[in-house]
């Protein structure tokens, strides 16, 4: 919490600072780049459960992660006045797993057992007030110890010409790189249905589409559609899996997967003190997994300048075709995993988050704009539960 603070009072130096330089200079130009925003999210999650995939689909499930993202917002306009929107983001993310640990067995504490991930996005977005219309790209590029990414996405939005619908459209592509690290008893193995040198491809393309609209003024409705399509090696290389004849296996799964979701959302202003904010996802893939995500969250409005907002989220899915559980497998199955992310299942996630923002600044500090605290616990029908604290610092 101090390494947030010592973050935090580093922005207000460097937005005050840039503030100060734009308000005492003599003819303003709306064309300066200038900060328009702040973000400082940090995060921590602890969780807890018997089914690792790492181990066959038994043993612990232990996790804890350390996440903090730094989100600097900058704005400008050009000579026709269209407004450019600039993103430059970086997180850094810090965990530790006992499942990840037993990828070598016989160590007390291997190389896996911890790890960092870094992930920095560039983003820009152009929006023409005049006609409604906003293009946009990105950038982005994850790194970790088996594991490495690169990102982009291009987008477009189109108002309608009364202003009260929006049709937006984004493509998006992730070229992926695993590191082949498998279970130590089965390195080296001759057979070729092991792979635990070198590195295989993973690519992930998708297209979006939404559309929303104002009925009046106190209901918003979004649809939202997305078609995934991944290529590649889509199975973890370190995932053991256990046959009923007692041999063990490295995970396999079919290079190819079709992801297909349907969502809708509706939030609706109740006076002026309740919003209910509305959420329904549809799922299905063509490896055979159904699911179903409701969820409700409702700000409430204790003072002008407070808000309570109370959560939860109900999720339930099928098994993939290719799943059974520990020393369930045969000799006879193409495709096996025992990783239960991708078994039959439903969960429970449920919290409130806390908000702040007087009118002079949180703390009386006029850049700090507002503060955000949040927690939720999650369980799942199957041995396993989980707990979030989120911080949301934002500077103006």
């Amino acid at each position: 919490m101090k390494k947030i603070f010592l973050t935090a009072a580093g922005i207000m130096a460097l937005v005050h600072g840039f503030s100060q330089v734009s308000k005492d200079s003599a003819g303003y130009n709306p064309r300066k780049l200038k900060i328009e925003e702040v973000n400082l999210v940090s995060s921590y999650y602890k969780q807890d459960g018997e089914n690792a995939p790492v181990t066959g689909g038994i043993g612990s499930q232990k996790l804890t992660d350390i996440a903090n993202v730094l989100e600097l917002k900058l704005t400008r306009y050009d000579k026709r006045f269209r407004k450019h929107n600039y993103s430059v983001e970086i997180g850094i993310d810090h965990y530790t797993s006992a499942s990840s640990d037993k990828i070598d067995m016989k160590a007390n504490s291997s190389a896996s057992y911890q790890d960092t991930r870094v992930y920095p996005t560039l983003s820009w977005t152009r929006e023409d007030e005049k006609k409604g219309r906003t293009i946009g790209a990105s950038v982005s590029s994850s790194a970790e110890y088996d594991y490495l990414s690169f990102g982009g996405n291009l987008s477009f939005a189109q108002k309608t010409r009364d202003r009260s619908g929006e049709f937006s459209a984004k493509i998006q592509a992730y070229i992926d790189q695993v590191k082949m690290i498998a279970p130590e008893e089965l390195r080296g193995t001759a057979d070729g249905t092991v792979k635990s040198e070198g590195s295989e491809a993973r690519n992930t393309f998708v297209a979006s589409l939404s559309y929303s609209q104002i009925v009046n003024e106190r209901l918003q409705l979004t649809v939202l559609a997305d078609g995934i399509q991944q290529q590649g090696f889509l199975s973890l290389p370190f995932y053991r899996v256990y046959f009923n004849d007692g041999s063990v296996h490295q995970e396999k799964l079919p290079d190819s997967r079709f992801k297909l979701p349907l969502g809708f959302r509706a939030n609706y202003f109740l006076g002026d003190r309740f919003i209910f904010r509305t959420y329904y996802r549809f799922y299905t893939d063509d490896w055979g997994l159904h699911s179903h995500t409701a969820s409700l969250e409702i700000p409430v409005k204790i003072t002008p300048f407070l808000s309570v907002s109370p959560f939860y989220r109900y999720y339930t899915q099928t098994a993939v075709k290719y799943f059974s559980g520990y020393a369930k497998h045969t000799v006879a199955d193409e495709y096996y995993t025992s990783n239960y992310d991708l078994s039959a299942f439903s969960s429970n996630f449920l919290g409130a988050g806390v908000r702040i923002a007087p009118p002079r600044g949180v703390l009386g500090i006029e850049y700090f704009k507002s503060l955000e605290l949040r927690y939720g616990h999650y369980v799942k029908s199957i041995p396993m539960n989980a707990d979030i604290v989120s911080l949301h610092l934002q500077f103006k």
